[in-house]
């Protein structure tokens, strides 16, 4: 029986997609665990926890990469120059596994020398690109900077000296690991990324596959819309339009754009009859005061079962990213039956199929995004999961992964 073992910063968040691999493997009858540096409470079943030692080990890594950054360009995001990082190589989970999947590992968790000695116990090593780091000198996020083609000798996050050169450095160490070992193997759960990836200096000689991450549909599915609001005591006559928490601050989360979008919403729709549903933050005055609708904070929602029930609760469902791979809470609210409206970017295409089951607004369109909600609101666009994205489907395309990987070793 194949064992998998997963290796993942935490399972909140994005980190989710390694839980939700995991419930997938084991379904398809294969023995699955995770490793992860972040601790749950209360502790989840096959999953290892790394101890006091690592997580302390992973803060000084942080604070040191925070120093190391702290002059770069902060409309770019997050950069990550691991400095530390832990060494697991030598873990049971490690060492017996079949397969090493490798997910989000950055804010200390792994540094080169950790991922180095991983692949040279000669196992196949698959890398999830959860964002464009792995193809980067640094940057999880690019946007219309494509030298991570070339090489990264100039930075548009540093201009100026003395770390003028980082992106450049993190390129030349990605390379002496990537180029030495043929056991690696990279994931893209979005085209977008997966093209980014052939292009890329690093990556474009090594074997990349485009697979979904795996949603349980069990657990995300249409609920009587109706019956959903009357829970959440919201009245069935309100058109709720809906999005996850966003940082006012973050340039790639697209606050502005929203904002605008539901200020010209506000001058043709009033106000009576719809509700902004904010979920995954608490009450925050600022973005209160800017919606001029009236909003319901849900707070960070700890169970899957209670997002479920506010997509369903929800009629439409904004993601404003400006640069997103594949957002999970696109697929999570069309498979819960809600339509979503996005800009046209990353991955956000391959999930929506303008005007079926969603809204692609123009980029950096504020007034294409609220046509999309109006859209979709008064054409009452139902939300669905696309071919594909299915977790049979998703196991499916990683089981002919493993059996690439298999006929690799396999003599000519």
């Amino acid at each position: 029986m194949l064992k998998i073992v997963q290796i993942q910063y935490s399972t909140v968040s994005g980190g989710s997609s390694a839980l939700r691999l995991q419930k997938a493997f084991i379904k398809a009858g294969m023995l699955s665990s995770i490793i992860s540096l972040q601790e749950d409470k209360p502790r989840i079943n096959n999953i290892t926890y790394l101890g006091r030692k690592e997580r302390i080990i992973a803060r000084l890594d942080c604070r040191i990469e925070l120093l190391i950054t702290k002059k770069g360009d902060k409309d770019y995001g997050l950069f990550s120059v691991p400095v530390i990082g832990n060494d697991i190589s030598s873990m049971k989970e490690i060492v017996e596994a079949d397969i090493i999947y490798i997910h989000w590992v950055q804010y200390g968790f792994l540094g080169y020398a950790d991922i180095k000695k991983i692949a040279k116990l000669n196992k196949p090593v698959i890398f999830i690109m959860h964002d464009m780091w792995s193809i980067t000198g640094g940057c999880h996020y690019s946007f219309n900077c494509e030298n991570y083609i070339t090489g990264c000798k100039t930075c548009p996050v540093f201009t100026a000296k003395p770390n003028s050169n980082l992106a450049a450095i993190g390129i030349e160490k990605k390379m002496a690991l990537y180029s030495r070992f043929s056991n690696l193997f990279f994931v893209s759960p979005s085209r977008w990324l997966y093209n980014c990836a052939k292009e890329a200096l690093l990556t474009k000689d090594k074997p990349v596959f485009y697979i979904p991450n795996a949603l349980d549909v069990s657990v995300y599915k249409p609920l009587d819309k109706n019956t959903a609001k009357h829970i959440l005591n919201i009245s069935s006559d309100e058109s709720v339009i809906a999005f996850g928490a966003v940082s006012i601050d973050s340039k790639r989360k697209g606050w502005p754009y929203l904002q605008n979008a539901l200020e010209m919403l506000k001058k043709d729709t009033g106000s009576e009859k719809v509700t902004i549903l904010i979920f995954g933050s608490n009450y925050n005055r600022e973005i209160a005061d800017a919606i001029p609708f009236k909003t319901r904070f849900m707070g960070y929602l700890n169970d899957e079962y209670s997002t479920a029930l506010a997509y369903n609760a929800s009629d439409v469902f904004i993601v404003p990213s400006l640069a997103d791979n594949q957002p999970t809470t696109v697929q999570e609210s069309l498979s819960c039956g809600t339509a979503v409206v996005g800009f046209d970017i990353g991955g956000i295409p391959d999930m929506i199929r303008h005007k079926e089951n969603g809204y692609l607004a123009e980029y950096k369109n504020a007034e294409d995004i609220a046509t999309g909600i109006r859209y979709c609101l008064q054409n009452k666009i139902r939300g669905k999961m696309l071919e594909g994205f299915h977790p049979d489907e998703v196991i499916k395309s990683h089981t002919r992964m493993h059996e690439y990987i298999r006929s690799l070793k396999q003599p000519a």
